[in-house]
Parts: C-alpha cells; sequence; structure tokens
C-alpha cells in the first residue's frame, strides 16, 4: 500500500484499521464517516495519543455546508466542520481547514510527493460526489468553495450566540436542571432557544421532529390546552401550568 511505503521511507510506525461486523445497507456514507472516526479513536486510546488530526480541507468544508444544507440543517449543521472538536476524552483537530485542496495538490506536485484519489469521491450513487460535482456551476453563481466556508464561519458566531442564549434561559427556567418550568416563561423565549432546551433534554431526538413539537408546544401554551408528546425516549408535557420534561413511560404489554 502507498501508505505503508510512505511510513517505511519516513520511518513512522502505521496501522491499518479495518471496520469488521455487518455493514449498513442505508446512509452507507454517513455511518461509514462515524465509523472511522470510532476507529481512529480507538487506535489513539490504544497508543496514548489524545489528538487526532485529520487532512479535511475547505473544500471538504464547502462541501459538508452544501451537503447539511440540502439536508434541511439547523444553524448547528450550517457552521460546518470545527477545526477542533472532542469525541469522548478524544480531540479531533483539521489543522488543513482553511486551505484550499488545490493549494495542497500543488504543494505535493512541486515536491514531486505522490497523494492518493479517493475513487469513492467520483461515485454518483452518493449525494456527497453528486453535490461535488456540481461545484463548477455553483462557482459561476458565487458560492465557490471560499464563499461556502465564510457562510460557515458566519453560522459558527450565529450558533455561538444561540448557545449562549440557550444557557442563560436554562439559568432562568431551570428546566433541564428541575425538570420542569412555568410555561409562560418558556413561551416568552424565542422558539429556537425553546427548541434548543428541548434538544437538550431529548438528544436523541430527530431535528425536525423537535421543531414540530417546539411550535405545537408553544401553541398549545398560548392557548392553554395541556399537551403531551413522546421523542427520542422523553415524554414532554405541558399541564396547563408547567412545561415537564421526564422519562418516556414502559409501553404496556399488548398481550
Amino acid at each position: 500500500m502507498s501508505v505503508a511505503a510512505l511510513c517505511a521511507r519516513l520511518g513512522v510506525s502505521h496501522s491499518i484499521l479495518r471496520w469488521e461486523g455487518e455493514k449498513p445497507r442505508t446512509r452507507i456514507a454517513e455511518r461509514a464517516r462515524a465509523a472511522r472516526y470510532d476507529l481512529l479513536a480507538e487506535e489513539a486510546r490504544g497508543i496514548g495519543a489524545r489528538t487526532v488530526m485529520t487532512a479535511h480541507h475547505l473544500d471538504d468544508q464547502a462541501e459538508t455546508v452544501l451537503f447539511r444544507l440540502a439536508r434541511g440543517s439547523g444553524v448547528e449543521g450550517l457552521r460546518g466542520m470545527a477545526k477542533r472538536t472532542v469525541r469522548g476524552e478524544i480531540e479531533i483537530a483539521r489543522p488543513l481547514l482553511d486551505l484550499p485542496k488545490s493549494a495542497l495538490v500543488a504543494y505535493c506536485e512541486a515536491r514531486g510527493a505522490a497523494y492518493a484519489r479517493d475513487p469513492s469521491n467520483e461515485d454518483g450513487r452518493f449525494a456527497r460526489p453528486r453535490l461535488r460535482a456540481l461545484a463548477p456551476l455553483l462557482a459561476k453563481e458565487g458560492l465557490d468553495a471560499a464563499g461556502l466556508a465564510r457562510f460557515a464561519r458566519r453560522m459558527a458566531r450565529v450558533e455561538e450566540a444561540l448557545a449562549h442564549q440557550a444557557e442563560g434561559a436554562e439559568a432562568r427556567l431551570g428546566l433541564l436542571a428541575d425538570g420542569a418550568c412555568e410555561a409562560a416563561a418558556l413561551a416568552a423565549e424565542p422558539e429556537e432557544i425553546a427548541r434548543r432546551l428541548l434538544a437538550k433534554a431529548a438528544p436523541a431526538a430527530p431535528f425536525e421532529a423537535l421543531e414540530r413539537i417546539t411550535g405545537a408546544l408553544r401553541t398549545a401554551i398560548l392557548a392553554g390546552r395541556p399537551y403531551r408528546r413522546n421523542v427520542g425516549g422523553v415524554l414532554i408535557g405541558f399541564d396547563g401550568r408547567k412545561v415537564t420534561i421526564g422519562p418516556e413511560p414502559a409501553r404496556r404489554d399488548g398481550g
């Protein structure tokens, strides 16, 4: 393998990590990406490393933003990839995120350094390669990699502000800490802030489901009408005065 040959030439050790077991039949690319991060984190722990560096570049960032935009992501997703994130006790660092792919390719070619081309990047069965094929057309309209990355940076600032406001709302309301809060106080918060509080209570809930529930809960509070919904293993309720959150009740055996 080319990586093994390069590492041997540089005197650097390397490991080949394999995703074992049954593979999914849907959302293949997304689940494979998660599996890669899990494998890298496991390897890092095994060798006593605390940081995993990836080679994500500016074009990857643009592609990520475009992909999430097409999937209807909220502000959290539209900020793109962060330069540093944490998965458990392992930090993921992306030091090349501000560099366009063309600059990296030019650097390698100028120094005679070989680089690999991933054939899956051209596989039209997957969404990201299809979006990548649209890049030249989008660039003509101003949606080039630099423009999309700039949009991601702006969304990151918006996300930081919203997260700060949500923390302040929780400090005032105590919904997560106490499992309940005054309904009128929650309804007085911007709907996005209320959604974020509910999302923290039900982290497994789909984004769009929580959007719908937040809107329906707000409508119920303003109308003074009781409300109960299960989502992501959490029961969200309104009894006419307070909003409550708690574990979803166990389902009764139909037999």
